[in-house]
């Protein structure tokens, strides 16, 4: 994972936080700039709620992956609809 990437991160708590990758740790906390919360309903598009620079602690996160920035961009995320994503059980 390198810095400055565009990343999607899905935390234990079912949210989809999605940023730019400024740093992380050997905890796997991660640093997010120009980062927003990608809230999911099956009756209208995807909410984006900006959060900004954001810290996520690593014992929270489940999924980390790097998004497509070209593919991100074609998205019309007002017409997707989608279940909104469950909490994680270990």
């Amino acid at each position: 994972m390198l810095l400055s990437e565009l990343i999607s991160v899905i935390t234990n708590d079912g949210r989809n936080i999605v940023g730019i990758l400024k740093g992380f740790d050997q905890a796997t906390n991660i640093i997010l700039d120009e980062s927003h919360e990608r809230v999911y309903s099956t009756k209208e598009g995807v909410q984006q709620i900006v959060l900004g620079l954001y810290i996520i602690r690593g014992d929270n996160i489940s999924i980390v992956g790097e998004l497509d920035e070209d593919l991100e961009a074609r998205l019309d995320l007002t017409e997707l609809r989608a279940h909104p994503l469950k909490p994680v059980i270990h």
